[in-house]
């Protein structure tokens, strides 16, 4: 029997957990260079979280990946592609990643935008025509901007129950529904409020404006430029053999979803890739930071990548997700580009998106303070492996899989550094008036500093200044001193001025 035809397929739980065991393997690991890549000791907790979390969740197939220095060190398949020849999933099995995609669809429009072609700010109307009719919620209510399309503030209703099933609908039809207006949730710019229909009209845009269909834009503005030759919005178009076919787990059984055809909302979830693939990605993305002064090699500006960290302006309060996110600090987070972005108490900066979809799921998580990337696709409708990918990367925080990228120390900060254990040896600062800003000595003066050192001294006495400098920015550190009788804590931050000159010093006793 075709599987297509096939509208229920039953598996036991026992059955299923049986068979995803047999089948948990080892695709691919490289990276000799990456954090604690040679050591396999290092990622078995994180095998066990995501092979947990397949069987708990009834996964027919399963992929995760890590990156870390611009190459996945770590690729599991686990289960199967599809229930009817029960192949291994493996690191180039095909899933679709849903709203993964929107990352690709918004750093192509930051790029048309780099390119001259288009305007964040322009009104939205001025390309795609048919919205120039629309009727707005209130009388004072802006025309949506291509910005708020970016970042989910036109004022659209939520719709991913909706919005998944527009994937495969014909241009002509979404033109209709265009011309015919749609109703608002709330005026525009007033809130963040996710839609699929947002991105859709993105993808418009990205059609309008190139003259090309946005799957051959996206395509030739990035897939193919990355090296990413197996993926695309065509799903039917790859290798049957290849494909993880997606299921609905319902009333205790397996249903085989329809695969739904590339059509215009394509641009808000549409795209089917492999872990290798979507690896390079992910290491691409990573790429863009930290700001520095190597050759920019594209295919996008790394300037440009790093915008898809730059949010709306309204913040929200979440849980981290996962095990660990009841016991976490709450989550500074905001919509940017494509990307969720907040700020995490225990991983730092984090950017993440979500993909749920009929007969699929799925999750990346950056980490562009460590260079580590952390994905999972499976085949489950709204599988939602975000829990896992999360608690995976705070258990390789843990296991000190994680190595902060320290920036370089500037001369300027250098020297100004050196001016501070200057003061501290000497006990006065009027030595050192020419480094020193013009609001240096009129916050405290020269007197107030020699009485507030030799009190200091008098504490800790002599200090090795021979600890290296924990670089802020270019014009600010932090620094820890041992003395003889504890530890001194202090920092430098410079002017705004040409040439910089120290506006601030703060030197302390650490406490314990």
């Amino acid at each position: 029997m075709n599987i297509r035809a096939r509208l229920l397929i039953s598996f036991s739980k026992l059955a299923l957990a049986s068979t995803m065991a047999a089948l948990i393997h080892t695709a691919s690991v490289g990276a000799a260079d990456a954090p604690a890549a040679s050591d396999p000791e290092m990622f078995a907790a994180v095998d066990r979280i995501f092979a947990d979390y397949a069987i708990d969740s009834h996964i027919p197939g399963l992929v995760y990946g890590i990156v870390a220095n611009g190459r996945i060190v770590r690729v599991r398949g686990i289960g199967v592609q599809d229930l009817e020849s029960n192949r291994a999933v493996t690191a180039e099995t095909l899933f679709r990643i849903a709203s993964m995609t929107k990352a690709f669809t918004a750093l192509t429009i930051l790029k048309l935008r780099d390119d001259g072609k288009l305007h964040l700010d322009e009104l939205a109307e001025t390309y795609i025509p048919e919205l120039r009719g629309w009727k707005y919620p209130t009388q004072d209510s802006p025309r949506i901007r291509v910005r708020d399309l970016l970042n989910h503030t036109a004022g659209f209703v939520t719709d991913d129950p909706w919005g998944d099933r527009q994937t495969p609908l014909p241009e002509p039809d979404f033109s209709r529904l265009l011309r015919e207006g749609v109703p608002f949730a709330r005026a525009p710019g007033t809130a963040m409020e996710y839609s699929n229909l947002g991105f859709a009209l993105l993808g418009r845009i990205i059609t309008n404006v190139t003259g090309h269909p946005y799957a051959e834009t996206i395509s030739q503005t990035l897939l193919q430029p990355l090296g990413m030759a197996s993926s695309g919005f065509f799903v039917d178009a790859a290798p049957r053999e290849r494909r993880a076919l997606g299921y609905r787990w319902e009333d205790d059984s397996w249903r085989l979803e329809p695969t739904l055809a590339h059509g215009a909302f394509g641009a808000m979830g549409g795209i089917q890739t492999s872990a290798n693939d979507y690896a390079r990605w992910v290491a691409y993305l990573l790429s863009a930071w930290p700001a520095r002064d190597e050759r920019d090699t594209g295919p996008v500006k790394r300037a440009t990548v790093r915008e898809l960290s730059q949010g709306s302006n309204f913040p929200q309060r979440l849980p981290r997700p996962g095990h660990t996110g009841s016991d976490a600090c709450r989550q500074a987070a905001t919509y940017g580009m494509g990307l969720w972005v907040a700020i995490d108490c225990d991983l730092g900066l984090t950017l993440r998106h979500g993909g749920g979809y009929p007969g699929y799921g799925s999750h990346v998580l950056l980490l562009p303070d460590h260079g580590v990337g952390i994905f999972a696709l499976a085949n489950r409708t709204y599988a939602g492996p975000s829990g896992a990918v999360w608690d995976a990367a705070v258990a390789l925080s843990k296991a000190g899989f994680f190595q902060s990228r320290s920036l370089p120390v500037s001369e300027d900060l250098a020297t100004a550094y050196r001016t501070a254990e200057f003061i501290y040896q000497r006990g006065e600062v009027t030595g050192s008036a020419g480094q020193l800003a013009m609001n240096f000595l009129l916050d405290r003066d020269a007197s107030g500093w020699a009485r507030d050192l030799a009190n200091l001294k008098k504490q800790l006495g002599d200090c090795d200044t021979a600890a290296p400098i924990s670089v802020n920015s270019a014009l600010s550190g932090e620094f820890i001193w041992r003395c003889a009788h504890g530890r001194l804590t202090g920092s430098v931050t410079l002017a705004p001025t040409k040439p910089p000159r120290i506006q601030e010093i703060k030197l302390a006793r650490k406490e314990p």
